[in-house]
């Protein structure tokens, strides 16, 4: 099992002996230099409930590792709540933080030479952060999801994070007691795990699975239960085989394997922040993909799993009905997926299945079959139109009529939106506009759960319509559009939106439009000047100055 890229890399001149100095102070022997070097780029942290549970996961990985005659070198990846910074300042370091964690793990693989890569995380943006990183560095890797929540309870109810967030605006709308607002704010969250629900999280770990690079079943295991220890060092065993093969995650990352994750993504009604992620994941990878790609795919993939935010049911009752091998073997069968793709185990896609029923369980409700699926095609459209002619997306799960047309209610902030909402000042019908929060803008590109959870706690999900350039949490639903690009800062169309113009959202017709003639826009062009950039310096500063487009991935190394 020897280790060209390690050998080559100790033996050269006179770089051979201080190199096996600084390995034989931290307990390596003459023997371990013949062995794969393994990075385990562990995302364990206190910050939030969704990395405190990944330690013993790392640890587990470590042994496997050994065991399986590879040296494991172990280092850090940072993380930021979404929740925890949702609706703060700090919700605008979500996205970038997604940057961090790719330049983390490029940065310790490519300098210490690593044979292999592991990543273990948890939160939203540990995810597509890990796999850009995975995919810069090119070496054999494996990502390891630290699994999802369980649910909390409460009067006989499942909660989430997202429970909160709705019960706030129940509570400021009179329809709700303060007794129970502060028992499902207890309650909402019981332990270690990421959010529970088809939320970003479990989206990207459910697309990461299809795509092929973590294990069959890994991305729908609860944190807490002990099943993900043994599956981590099962994950840690199939690195070390795929060293000796030599499979490396450009050979995985394709564009079909990309569109099977997009094709799971829209069968389990996967989070809106999966399309943002994905173009910077191809991008990553250099594989041809684009916004008009998904679009593509969701017209002929149904959704078939009835899963929260919009539908009843929490990852863990997806993985107890068969998980995600029993949705990719019901499109495989159906002839939407690519079964010849290669995986990280070695096998393809349709290998892997080989096993899975091709019938799902009579006995559970989550997932059903092609021929009785919730809805005939997928449920994250891309929307064009004057007010986004790159594109924008709009999650139309759950709406009866995902079409409307209303006056605008303009707000250049998150924070003066909610204060509307909260106070009463937005009514059935409006058309919400929040702007200057894209990726430049923002900066950051920051989510809007706070509004959209105070919107559907007053009754109000499906009848008030809230566009804007920032992001959703993968916990929204509504009548709701995002990504909206060009965005603010850089002079779109939703710059030049003034109160009580009327816009129409038509997810029928993929249409976003401002009701405005040319002649006017053109005059509010002329006069609109482009707001100072709300940071000059530092890390939120640098990512305002490099981020792309939205409709390109808010990628910071584009073209």
């Amino acid at each position: 099992m020897t280790s060209n890229r390690r050998s080559k890399n100790i033996t050269e001149g006179v770089a051979r002996a201080p190199n096996r100095s600084m390995y034989y102070a931290m307990g390596y022997t003459e023997g371990d230099f013949g062995k794969p070097m393994i990075g385990v780029a562990n995302g364990h942290s206190t910050i939030t409930p969704c990395n405190s549970g990944l330690q013993r996961l790392a640890d587990a990985a470590i042994v496997a590792l050994k065991e399986a005659g590879a040296n494991p070198q172990v280092f850090g990846t940072p993380t930021i709540s979404d929740g925890m910074a949702m609706g703060t300042e700090g919700m605008k370091y979500s996205l970038v933080s997604r940057e961090v964690i790719a330049d983390c793990v490029e940065t310790c693989v490519g300098g210490q030479w690593m044979d292999g890569v592991l990543v273990i995380g948890g939160c939203d943006k540990n995810m597509p952060g890990g796999m850009m990183g995975m995919l810069r560095a090119n070496v054999p890797a494996i990502y390891v999801y630290g699994g999802t929540i369980l649910p909390g309870r409460y009067k006989g109810q499942d909660l989430n994070i997202v429970s909160v967030f709705e019960a706030v605006g129940q509570f400021s709308a009179g329809k709700m007691s303060e007794e129970d607002f502060c028992q499902i704010e207890r309650r909402a969250i019981p332990g270690s795990g990421s959010c529970g629900g088809m939320y970003t999280a479990n989206t990207m770990s459910s697309a990461f699975e299809a795509l092929g690079m973590s294990l069959p079943f890994a991305s729908t295991m609860a944190n807490v239960e002990d099943p993900i220890v043994g599956h981590t060092q099962d994950a840690a065993r199939a690195l070390v085989e795929a060293v000796k093969a030599d499979i490396k995650p450009r050979d995985i990352v394709t564009r079909k394997s990309i569109e099977n994750a997009v094709a799971v993504i829209m069968a389990t009604g996967g989070s809106t922040n999966a399309v943002l992620h994905f173009l910077a994941i191809a991008h990553a990878a250099e594989v041809p993909w684009t916004i008009d790609d998904f679009e593509r795919v969701r017209r002929k993939i149904p959704v078939l799993c009835d899963l929260k935010p919009s539908g009843q049911y929490l990852a863990v009752d997806l993985h107890r009905a068969g998980g995600i091998p029993q949705v990719m073997k019901l499109l495989l069968d159906a002839g939407l997926l690519h079964g010849d793709c290669m995986t990280i185990t070695g096998k393809t896609v349709a290998e892997n299945l080989a096993e899975i029923p091709s019938v799902p369980r009579a006995d559970q409700h989550v997932i059903r079959p092609i021929s009785q699926a919730l809805y005939a095609e997928g449920h994250l459209a891309i929307l064009k139109g004057n007010l986004s002619p790159e594109g924008c997306v709009a999650k139309i799960s759950g709406l009866k009529t995902p079409v409307m047309t209303g006056p605008a209610r303009v707000f250049d902030d998150e924070q003066s939106a909610l204060a509307a909402i909260m106070g009463g000042k937005i009514v059935a019908g409006d058309v919400m506009v929040l702007r200057y929060l894209g990726p430049q803008g923002g900066p950051g590109m920051p989510e809007m759960l706070a509004p959209t959870g105070a919107l559907i706690g007053q009754g109000l999900g499906e009848s008030v319509g809230l566009i804007t350039d920032g992001r959703f949490s993968g916990g929204t639903w509504g009548m709701v559009v995002g990504h909206v690009s060009p965005e603010a800062y850089l002079g779109g169309l939703i710059a030049m939106v003034h109160e009580g113009d009327t816009i129409t959202i038509d997810a029928h017709q993929l249409k976003l439009h401002l009701h405005v003639d040319d002649a006017e826009i053109a005059r509010r062009r002329a006069t609109w000047v482009q707001p100072a950039p709300r940071y000059t310096r530092g890390v939120l500063a640098k990512f305002a100055r490099n981020a792309s487009s939205a409709s390109l991935g808010a990628v910071l190394d584009g073209d």
